[in-house]
């Protein structure tokens, strides 16, 4: 669908319960209930901040289907909502889990059980979780690699919407495919948020594996699902990763290379820079190249910058003004 009209955005929620009262073109106004609170007050400040920079401008690539579309390959699957998916008791993280292994069709958006026998084990992974937690959604059409790829968004969560950086680093991989050499490289993407860079990735022939917060994969993994299954070489793996914790369990350096790390606007007014770079740093090995494309709106980000100079070989790829965004390219210092 096309994007909405500001005023039939729902509301936003994002840890302080910031809540959207009217919104316009011009201006909108948020409230906080824990405004009074240091950490709740800047949460709630710096979402208004990336609402206003971020969600209301038009994206790279962004096309509505309302209007003549460019020739393209279709590789979608069924629009059916991952929240209507067999009902049953929420967990704790606001996921709902499918009752049965074969509770959803290949396509992974719901069907008879004693299906789970067609569905490579790999998806299986994939497909046991399903959001039920975010009020509203949105569809975005992109179009990368001659694909017309469809993301469902929603503005109650930072990571279930495509950020200018996303859309940039997109471009990136597309111009730059044989340059890159990405055809079978391992690649893995850090806040991969509802997973368009991922997706672009694996229709350019990567091994993708998109990490993010637990509560992100849900909807992270139906975007994948969606765009991607029986439409590339590689079916991209989800995985959580929290910052800065777990690093060597869950990521072994005898079990896990990567060819590249990607991000794109992981940094931004939030409390866990430190634990962000230090992600960074233990996921690159010798031979690891980092794209990082952010929007640059915040003194802190380059404060990040700067630090993440000292500990990267850093190079400027590319610019693009008209979104504020840089994107760079890092390879670790082992001297």
């Amino acid at each position: 669908m096309a994007r909405r009209g500001l005023s039939e955005l729902p509301s936003v929620g994002v840890g302080s319960q910031i809540r959207l009262l009217a919104l316009s073109p011009q201006r909108f106004l948020l409230s906080c209930d824990k405004a009074s609170d240091e950490r709740g007050a800047a949460l709630c400040w710096s979402k208004s901040q990336l609402l206003i920079h971020d969600v209301f401008n038009p994206s790279i690539h962004k096309f509505s289907p309302l209007q003549p579309a460019p020739i393209m390959d279709v590789c979608l699957s069924s629009e059916q909502q991952p929240g209507h998916l067999n009902e049953g008791p929420s967990t704790p993280d606001g996921w709902l889990e499918a009752k049965e292994e074969g509770a959803l069709h290949e396509d992974g958006t719901g069907g008879p059980p004693g299906e789970s026998n067609k569905i490579e084990p790999s998806l299986q992974s994939l497909q046991k979780f399903v959001p039920t937690d975010y009020a509203s959604y949105t569809q975005e059409h992109y179009l990368f690699a001659g694909k017309k790829i469809v993301i469902q968004e929603s503005i109650e969560s930072y990571g279930a919407v495509v950020w200018p950086g996303a859309t940039a680093l997109c471009q990136y991989l597309e111009e730059h495919t044989e340059e890159l050499n990405l055809q079978d490289a391992k690649i893995l993407e850090i806040g991969a948020g509802p997973g368009l860079v991922s997706i672009v990735a694996s229709i350019l022939g990567a091994q993708v594996t998109a990490t993010d917060l637990p509560d992100v994969l849900g909807n992270l993994q139906y975007n994948l699902l969606k765009n991607t299954l029986k439409c590339t070489a590689h079916l991209p793996e989800v995985k959580e990763l929290v910052w800065g914790e777990g690093l060597e369990q869950n990521f072994p350096k005898s079990s896990f290379y990567y060819d590249y790390i990607l991000a794109s606007d992981v940094v931004y007014h939030h409390y866990f820079l430190d634990k962000l770079l230090t992600t960074m740093v233990y996921l690159c090995q010798p031979g690891t190249v980092l794209l990082w494309a952010n929007k640059f709106r915040f003194s802190t980000d380059y404060e990040f910058l700067d630090k993440f100079k000292q500990v990267f070989d850093t190079t400027l790829l590319a610019e693009f003004p008209e979104a504020s965004v840089k994107l760079f390219k890092g390879t670790l210092r082992w001297d």
